[in-house]
């Protein structure tokens, strides 16, 4: 069987290609490549998850699972006077988000490997940002969840964007049970947009 993206070192031959998305009103060139999640497009879901979220001025986001960097990169551009930190497992993903924020002139963001939150231990952060890799399996995606809650600030914020029928209905539920206040932000095309407050 083929590797697919959540894997360390993918083992696909590289094919890179390039495209350009209008994202919140900047647009942005991406470089993808083979062996990296939704290498022909942006997703849908993610789309969603960028056109949803609520990113203050000043925040310090993480990008967890940012794949080659649609999600963070417009966070960090909402996030003008913030950080942004994204991490993949996927070292591929994570060579072409550093390159990807560097082609778009985007310098306050951070790109690290890391399996789930090993790289980010012991910091905080006012926003989490998902696209979870599904194919990780639920476990992967509770830890996610679970986590994350650990690394937000008080009042914190995470967004999640996730399939009905790849476990959203599992999702929140999970949700509702760590973080203090969870709504569903919108759901379109079987995906939904949660919001988890801490």
């Amino acid at each position: 069987m083929a590797d697919h993206y959540y894997t360390n070192k993918p083992g696909a031959a590289h094919d890179e290609r390039q495209m350009a998305f209008t994202l919140r009103g900047h647009e942005l060139h991406f470089t993808t490549d083979a062996g990296v999640f939704s290498r022909d497009r942006v997703d849908f879901g993610s789309l969603l998850l960028i056109e949803n979220m609520q990113i203050p001025r000043q925040a310090r986001v993480l990008d967890v699972g940012c794949g080659y960097g649609p999600i963070g990169l417009t966070a960090a551009k909402l996030a003008s006077e913030g950080t942004v930190t994204m991490i993949d497992v996927n070292e591929r993903a994570a060579d072409l988000a550093r390159r990807n924020a560097e082609r778009n002139g985007i310098h306050n963001v951070e790109v690290r490997v890391s399996d789930v939150y090993s790289a980010v231990q012991g910091e905080c952060y006012d926003v989490i940002l998902t696209n979870p890799p599904i194919r990780a399996g639920k476990e992967i995606v509770h830890r996610i969840f679970a986590e994350g809650h650990e690394l937000l600030t008080e009042g914190g914020e995470m967004w999640v964007v996730i399939q009905k029928k790849q476990g959203a209905p599992s999702a929140l539920k999970k949700l509702q049970e760590l973080y203090a206040h969870v709504e569903e932000v919108d759901r379109e095309k079987g995906y939904s947009i949660f919001r988890a407050v801490k």
